[in-house]
């Protein structure tokens, strides 16, 4: 009987382990559920030693007849025991809103880019899980950059300093099925992410001060209907792209251009629907493409498709349409595909190499009407006049495997991607003369037609001693078919910023070059 207690109290142990593991997917499991369960498991425990000490009847005395005093003494036993038999039934014991199994549930997901390998929280409560991130790196720029400026990345800025990209606290709040989550971004990134929007241009209330403090902030209610049902609106994280915003999560520190360009937020409402345990739907409503506000005259409608059939593979689908996402141009719309695959080819932990791991990614994407097409260089007539809309589109892929030794304490990635992006309407504009994504600048144009193609390759190794930490050393090299790059001379002009953001500045240009290589050093915190 202890034995049969003993399973069932495993068993019972580990499910808040596993819903924590897929709390910002469906936050399905509460802490109050957890207190319960092992409330029950206690109680089950203790009836077990009672049984223990009843099994023994007191001896019987010679003057008396033994059928009686027996039945006396074993009759209170065989009760506790049916009462105790009842109460382990499968049925009984598990809470009718825990018979469903909690989506994604089924395995550790921890091994997949994108994701935190944290496999449980610090600290966690009934009404709070808090969240702590820190993100510190060391960037060693080969081409030595006179004013330390970096461009083209959405993750490294400055060179040959000790930078903060990220601290955030923050963390969830879940009770009686509402939800709210709150991270802040304090570093780099509360400087750099909102400069590469350009919506608050349009309108008042400097909406990319309001918000730049803010990397995630939205609020919700969790339906128990299939396997859950989030309804969630605010800022919350893009899937676009694989990598996750916070390099805590990643196997790189630098993504390839698949992720560096594309979207890290989105800004408006999703409704994350689970069908099963392997299958998540999420349709998306939000102002734009990484926008704090909209672009023009309409949002932007997007989804997800998530698809874990096992525990070895995951299958990723997003999808972007409708937005009118160039400043000033209302009838350009954008459309985007972005598609991934990871596989968990390995898993032996009793051997040096304890995993291994690879992932893949696609996107196709392309805007059409306000003067370009997607179908190529395309002849329109207009007022009598033949004008042709050159091609704008978006193509790419990355590529990355993932080793990890000595039961996961190392880890090693090899990868690398490439893009062809015709228009320039994704690319990162280099930080010119203090250029933002509003002003543009006439030293890196993204005109219509204007070609941009480019490739990355990386190596990345890992020491994590902690779930909790990650001390990372990366080496990087981006080429692309156009000066793109920092150079020796910089991107900024010898008395510092001059007039408009971005503007010419007579008698200097700024020093891009083709390709670029450099060294990362990061230290990377969880909680």
């Amino acid at each position: 009987m202890r034995i049969v207690v003993a399973v069932i109290a495993t068993a019972l142990c580990a499910l808040p382990l596993r819903a924590q593991e897929t709390t910002n997917q469906s936050n399905a499991a509460s802490a109050e559920e957890v207190r319960e369960l092992r409330q029950l498991v206690q109680e089950l425990q203790t009836k077990v030693e009672r049984l223990e000490k009843s099994t023994q009847p007191p001896a019987v005395p010679q003057n008396t007849p033994s059928g009686g005093v027996q039945a006396a003494a074993v009759a209170p036993h065989d009760a506790l025991l049916q009462e105790t038999k009842a109460e382990l039934q499968p049925q009984a014991a598990t809470p009718k809103k825990l018979q469903k199994a909690e989506p994604f549930a089924f395995a550790d997901w921890t091994w997949l880019n994108g994701t935190p390998r944290t496999k449980q929280p610090a600290f966690d409560s009934k009404f709070f899980t808090p969240e702590i991130r820190a993100d510190v790196d060391y960037i060693y720029d080969l081409n030595h950059p006179k004013d330390d400026t970096i461009g083209g990345s959405s993750e490294v800025f400055r060179a040959n300093e000790f930078q903060l990209t990220q601290l955030g606290v923050g963390g969830d709040f879940h009770y009686d099925n509402v939800q709210a989550r709150l991270m802040t971004q304090f570093g780099m990134y509360s400087q750099t992410t909102p400069r590469n929007d350009a919506s608050p241009s349009r309108g008042q209330w400097n909406l990319d001060n309001a918000y730049r403090y803010i990397s995630e902030a939205y609020g919700g209610y969790h339906i128990n209907a299939m396997n859950g049902i989030n309804v969630q609106a605010g800022i919350f994280m893009s899937y676009v792209g694989l990598f996750s915003y916070y390099n805590f999560d990643n196997w790189a520190y630098q993504p390839s251009y698949v992720s560096s360009n594309t979207p890290w937020f989105f800004n408006g409402m999703r409704v994350q629907i689970f069908p099963t345990e392997h299958l998540k739907i999420e349709p998306w409503f939000v102002n734009g493409w990484q926008a704090y506000g909209r672009f023009n005259n309409r949002p932007g409608v997007g989804g997800q498709i998530l698809w874990r059939p096992n525990s070895w593979l995951s299958v990723l689908g997003n999808q972007y349409a409708l937005g009118a996402d160039a400043l000033g141009q209302p009838g350009r719309i954008r459309y985007h595909t972005d598609d991934s695959v990871q596989v968990k080819y390995y898993d032996n932990p009793e051997t040096f190499i304890s995993k291994a791991a690879f992932s893949l990614t696609g996107d196709l994407g392309c805007e059409h009407g306000g003067g370009v097409s997607c179908a190529g260089n395309s002849v329109k007539i207009i007022d009598g006049q033949k004008v042709i809309w050159p091609k704008q589109s978006f193509v790419g892929f990355m590529a990355y495997n993932r080793l990890w030794f000595a039961k996961d304490k190392y880890g090693l990635t090899l990868g690398g991607g490439k893009i062809n992006n015709p228009g320039r309407y994704l690319v990162l504009l280099p930080p010119i003369n203090g250029a933002t994504a509003t002003s543009g600048t006439p030293y890196f144009t993204e005109n219509p037609g204007d070609p941009y193609k480019a490739w990355d390759a990386s190596a990345t190794f890992d020491y994590m001693p902690s779930q909790y930490i990650t001390f990372r050393w990366e080496f990087n090299h981006r080429a692309a078919n156009v000066p793109y790059f920092s150079g020796s001379g910089g991107v900024t002009p010898p008395g510092g910023n001059t007039g408009a953001p971005g503007s010419l500045v007579p008698g200097w240009v700024p020093d891009l070059r083709t390709d670029e290589n450099r060294m990362n050093f990061a230290v990377l915190v969880k909680f």
